[in-house]
């Protein structure tokens, strides 16, 4: 048989990209809400805790917080599973963008953690829809040339969603001292006067500086439940945990008094309101998937679908092709148990380790908790908020260069140069920290990585699972790699905390490095190329 499929290799279509690029950007907004929910939630992070008089509490507790939109995205990949080879892609992708919509106000008006958590998860279950449909539904109506491209257009917009949302953190931030600054703030200056000078400390310019930043009235509360303070170095690990210890209480009365700390933090989960509702009314002028119309005995529908695509004489031979992977008993009809089967069994498992692995592979962490991962490499407050932004700039350059070589380079030349970059860049970044090395070489470390992820793992993992599966069962096998992936990165939110503590930062990405290594094996060994290759055509390979 052919490699193109029956009728494909003969004809040449015009493929209409206008249409193509506006149904494609318009599921795409499932990816940019993904994005921004997704990170919304760091920026907000030292001022909610405050807020929520959390900052002190068990590492569970502050973990649970961070990772409670991940029980909702679980959540979600199994509706998308259950329900979105019965109903099909787009109604799935509405709910979603009502989700998002809902999850925004309401995050934004909680006033206890209860509240905050149950928004957060209707959030995460608009994630789990999205980050499923989003990319499926953009494989299911491109051109096989050009589906890697179409299909990382998804990860692109997840991608603008992380920026925007670092943007706006950024935006509605205010500038703030650090809680050394605030300490030498309480103090008469005669006193900071005699504060002896070290290399990389001087009390006086420190005071002056945080003068320019300082809430007053927010200090004046910090005074008021702080009359004893005072600054001072440790000189033993005791003293050191101690400080720590007070030093966050120091910093939460001063965050809890500002305009940020009370009402600031809100505003970052609101402005995402306005995408949500944009996605939720686009999505009502979008077509259904023509493959899941095709799978449900809708032809013509299909066809017509097929035919604004790329003509007439397109969609006739695309709509045979399709029929050609699904039995007449499968018209209509969902089998689960299909995914048990062993010619399906390793495919599912090839999906499923994909997923997992782009979770395991750690980048994650430097989003998610990218406040430890920043302190730990000797940046404050403020500079923390600029490296957050600039890894969110470079991971944004550095899609587009997926964008341009996924159908050029392939999937899996992609995937092999992200495992092995993220070895080597992690266990670089491991020694810096091993030897508590600080300053710019280490933040340049972190944008390597990110930039490595970005052109690689981040984008093509999703277009290889929305692509190897077979029709009859794509939605239930993409929904289980999807579930799975939201499996690793609970385990992964959820540990990188104790990881931290317990091995600390260079051994933590020293373990990250490990799973990338097996990674890059499992992927040498088992994952076929699938660029250029029509859906069906694939299909054919594994499977048949």
């Amino acid at each position: 048989m052919s490699s193109n499929g029956p009728g494909i290799n003969s004809m040449k279509p015009r493929f209409n990209m206008g249409f193509i690029w506006r149904i494609s950007l318009v599921a795409a907004m499932g990816g940019l809400l993904f994005g921004y929910d997704w990170v919304v939630i760091g920026g907000a992070k030292p001022f909610y805790e405050p807020f929520f008089h959390i900052s002190g509490a068990t590492l569970f507790l502050r973990g649970w917080v961070m990772s409670s939109a991940l029980v909702g995205c679980l959540a979600g990949a199994v509706v998308s599973g259950m329900l979105t080879d019965r109903f099909g892609r787009k109604r799935l992708l509405v709910c979603s963008g009502f989700l998002f919509t809902i999850s925004a106000i309401g995050t934004g008006l909680a006033d206890n953690l209860t509240i905050f958590n149950i928004y957060r998860i209707i959030g995460g279950i608009g994630i789990g829809l999205a980050s499923n449909l989003s990319p499926m539904y953009i494989a299911e109506i491109s051109p096989a040339a050009v589906r890697g491209k179409f299909v990382s257009i998804n990860q692109l917009t997840v991608v603008i969603g992380i920026l925007a949302a670092q943007l706006v953190n950024f935006q509605i931030a205010e500038r703030f001292p650090s809680v050394d600054q605030i300490r030498l703030l309480c103090m008469p200056e005669t006193q900071v006067q005699v504060i002896k000078n070290s290399t990389d400390f001087n009390p006086v310019e420190q005071r002056a500086q945080a003068q320019h930043v300082v809430d007053e009235t927010a200090l004046a509360k910090v005074i008021q439940e702080f009359p004893e303070i005072s600054w001072y170095r440790p000189t033993n690990e005791e003293q050191k945990k101690l400080k720590e210890i007070e030093d966050t209480k120091i910093m939460d009365a001063y965050l809890s008094n500002t305009w940020t700390g009370k009402q600031g933090w809100r505003w970052m989960f609101w402005a995402e309101t306005v995408l949500a509702l944009s996605f939720f009314v686009l999505m009502f002028f979008v077509p259904e998937s023509p493959r899941w119309l095709v799978k449900m005995g809708r032809n013509t529908q299909a066809q017509t679908i097929l035919a604004r695509v790329g003509g007439a004489d397109y969609a006739g031979a695309e709509v045979t092709d399709i029929k050609t992977t699904l039995a007449k008993e499968e018209i209509a009809q969902v089998h689960y148990s299909d995914l048990l089967q062993p010619r399906l069994l390793k495919i599912v498992g090839i999906g499923v380790f994909l997923a997992v692995f782009q979770q395991w592979c750690g980048i994650n962490v430097i989003f998610n908790y990218a406040q430890e991962v920043f302190s730990a490499a000797g940046y404050g407050v403020n500079n923390i908020l600029t490296c957050i932004l600039t890894t969110g700039v470079v991971n944004l350059l550095f899609t587009f260069v997926a964008i341009y070589t996924v159908d050029h380079f392939g999937r899996r030349a992609l995937m092999l140069i992200g495992a092995g970059g993220l070895t080597l860049i992690y266990a670089v970044l491991g020694t810096g920290y091993f030897y508590k090395s600080t300053g710019i070489h280490m933040l340049i470390l972190v944008l390597l990585a990110i930039a490595c992820y970005a052109m690689s793992l981040a984008p093509v993992v999703w277009v290889v699972i929305s692509e190897i599966f077979p029709n009859r069962i794509r939605g239930a096998a993409v929904s289980v790699a999807v579930f799975s992936l939201w499996v690793g990165c609970t385990f992964l939110t959820l540990t990188f905390p104790k990881l931290n503590e317990v091995l600390k930062p260079y051994g933590t990405f020293w373990l990250y490095g490990g799973v990338c290594v097996i990674g890059y094996l499992f992927i040498l060994k088992y994952l076929p190329e699938t660029k250029g290759k029509s859906l069906e055509n694939i299909e054919r390979e594994l499977v048949d």
